[in-house]
């Protein structure tokens, strides 16, 4: 069952057969070899093998797998970051890329992500006034005159004090910064938030507090989330809808309480089973990894 199923809202998001493939090339001893007669060639790697999708607008929908399975890649293209080597991204009807680069600019600011490690996401040497506020200003969104009162009402809406946006990211701790990363992406109004293993770098307290923050924003502004982890207890607790990624490609979709319940793919299976530890979700032997286009 997918997204598209009898009183689900309409797609806002759409991927079909999204792929990306990256070539390692050969290293200077790879390419005397070559020419030497061993049959060794530039290795491709399918990080993204054919991926469709939608997502329902107020959908959340979660994006789970191992590490290595592409999930991230894919969340990179969604968010405009990374061109595809095939397929089309479409948001609201338009594309996320023309001609390999990055479409409409309404498209692009409706589309924010948020990353993983509040570190190394933030410029150590801007101020988090600059940081919010750089890119509703650069687009013309807000007068020069009014960024600190807009910087100031971003930062209350995600729970910061807006007496601190003169200070610099190191004076914050790793939750703190991590709303500031919300706020920078909710600085330019999106309505479609990818958030790429956005609590995985925090403590457990900490993430709670940033999950409950996600849920009510989205609540009140009606935003829709793709919510990308490796976590399957953070996932069941925000996403309706779930995607399990494997080798690049989709194992698994459909409504997140229907998998969670009863995960169709042995790989699921293991997943759930290694996360919850439960006896009644135990892998019955595991599906085949798909096979890996030329």
């Amino acid at each position: 069952m997918s997204a598209l199923a009898a009183g689900a809202p309409p797609p806002i998001f759409t991927a079909a057969g999204v792929s990306k493939r990256f070539v390692k090339r050969l290293d200077l001893a790879g390419r005397i070899a070559q020419r030497l007669g061993a049959a060794i060639r530039d290795e491709t790697v399918h990080a993204v093998d054919g991926v469709s999708l939608s997502i329902g607008a107020g959908e959340v929908l979660g994006l789970v797998g191992e590490s290595g399975c592409g999930k991230s890649t894919f969340g990179r293209m969604v968010a405009g970051i990374l061109p595809p080597s095939e397929g089309e991204l479409h948001f609201d009807g338009k594309p996320v890329w023309q001609d390999g680069k990055v479409g409409a600019r309404e498209t692009a600011l409706a589309i924010q992500m948020i990353f993983q490690d509040p570190f190394a996401s933030l410029d150590p040497r801007m101020r988090v006034q600059d940081i919010v506020g750089e890119a509703p200003q650069v687009h013309g969104m807000v007068p020069r005159g009014g960024i600190e009162d807009y910087v100031a009402e971003v930062m209350l809406r995600v729970g910061l004090d807006p007496d601190f946006r003169r200070r610099y990211p190191h004076q914050f701790s790793g939750g703190q910064r991590q709303r500031i990363g919300i706020a920078r992406a909710l600085a330019v109004n999106p309505r479609f938030l990818v958030c790429d293993e956005a609590i995985a770098a925090l403590d457990v307290s900490i993430q709670a507090q940033v999950i409950d923050l996600l849920r009510d924003l989205q609540q009140r502004r009606g935003l829709t989330y793709m919510f990308i982890s490796h976590d399957l207890k953070v996932v069941r607790a925000l996403a309706n809808q779930l995607i399990v990624m494997r080798n690049g490609r989709i194992v698994e979709h459909g409504p997140a309480a229907e998998i969670f319940a009863a995960p169709q793919s042995g790989y699921t299976r293991a997943l759930m089973a290694a996360a919850f530890d439960v006896a009644a979700i135990a892998p019955q032997g595991l599906d085949p990894p798909p096979p890996v286009a030329p």
